[in-house]
């Protein structure tokens, strides 16, 4: 039976999918004489965690009751109250834990509180199954950097645009609004100039009505985007970050900052931009997790740094053709296929005729 509520936590925990960044999506189940009298999840980063949640629909009826939760209730003060403190207050009798917090505020302190208080624990249960779920956030604490999605859509001969540079569209709706899923779902998303400058893209996540939308981070080394991008037109409601350099022309920082668009100013290296460094400073900004939907330039250079973590690599049923037009990865390239970046095949989906390949990156500093 313990297997079974934590599954019916896990599944609360889902409905936080998207809310809750950069903190985990966690659910909570309180049980007691074999029968469940509540049940709370983590609705969105910011309001009541799923124990708290759960807690105040049991009221009385918590006394002397287990609680199945999927992660080690927290014993610090953030945007809400420890939920430990609340378990220990509410008369919980028992607490099975899914997976204990990595992150080093909690990490295993809340099981330490809760014994002391005198509650029987229990860890580890479905603690794989937890980890999957929150991937993006045990990334995150482990590594202190975004878990970075790559998402490219090509033809069948392997072309992301035309040799005019025209991609719209290369993969049809049902694989758009997949991508407007992951926009929502993640903290950010990213693209380079070009792209910004070829397809004047919006970049929001048009998925349902009110979902959350991502921080757009466009890549602008040299300040070359327009001032009539969407993107800065929309920069005013909607956030905006243009990573740049000291190389970019004042006037054309300014007139991004006008429209309310925020100036990141990047470490460089001989090759361009420090993209590991990039990474660590949107750590610290809480970004814990980007789309990336740049050209093929910006996705040689994330890759050459070592940071990118997943691809989704759309494939659909068109001939494209042309030695000008664009693949995925540009830039240098390998010399040898020996030296060839090692991918560990995930998944297959389709969407409508259009194919979607996953694969997690070997390398990086993972």
């Amino acid at each position: 039976m313990e297997g079974n509520y934590m599954e019916k936590a896990l599944e609360l925990a889902k409905k936080g999918l998207g809310k809750t960044n950069p903190n985990p999506m966690v659910g909570a189940v309180i049980v007691k004489d074999k029968e469940i009298v509540a049940e709370g999840f983590h609705e969105a980063a910011g309001k009541p965690h799923a124990e708290v949640n759960a807690l105040n629909k049991a009221k009385n009826r918590a006394k002397g009751a287990t609680m199945y939760v999927t992660l080690e209730p927290c014993v610090h003060h953030g945007k809400t109250p420890p939920c430990a403190d609340a378990i220990i207050e509410s008369g919980i009798e028992r607490v099975v834990i899914g997976s204990t917090d990595p992150s080093p505020l909690v990490a295993e302190k809340g099981v330490e509180k809760l014994k002391k208080a005198g509650i029987k624990v229990e860890t580890g249960v479905l603690d794989e199954k937890n980890q999957k779920l929150n991937e993006i956030f045990f990334h995150f604490m482990k590594e202190r950097r975004p878990f970075i999605v790559m998402k490219s859509a090509m033809s069948a001969d392997g072309k992301t645009a035309t040799k005019t540079l025209d991609a719209k569209w290369i993969t049809n709706e049902s694989s758009r609004r997949f991508v407007h899923e992951l926009r929502t779902r993640l903290a950010a998303v990213m693209v380079g100039a070009n792209t910004v400058i070829a397809d004047d893209p919006l970049l929001t996540a048009r998925h349902e009505e009110g979902c959350r939308q991502p921080v757009r981070i466009i890549v602008d080394a040299h300040g070359e985007i327009p001032l009539e991008a969407k993107v800065l037109d929309t920069a005013a409601s909607h956030a905006t970050w243009i990573v740049t350099t000291l190389k970019a022309p004042k006037a054309n920082l300014a007139g991004f900052e006008s429209k309310g668009a925020r100036l990141l100013f990047a470490d460089e290296t001989e090759g361009g931009i420090d993209f590991s460094a990039l990474m660590k400073r949107l750590a610290a900004e809480n970004i814990d997790s980007i789309l990336v939907e740049g050209g093929s330039l910006l996705n040689a250079s994330l890759i050459e740094a070592g940071v990118v973590d997943r691809l989704h690599l759309f494939i659909a049923p068109k001939i494209i053709g042309g030695n000008e037009a664009l693949t995925p990865v540009g830039g240098e390239g390998v010399a040898k296929v020996a030296d060839a970046e090692k991918l560990t095949f995930v998944a297959i989906d389709t969407f409508d005729g259009d194919v979607m390949v996953t694969y997690d990156f070997k390398g990086g500093d993972k």
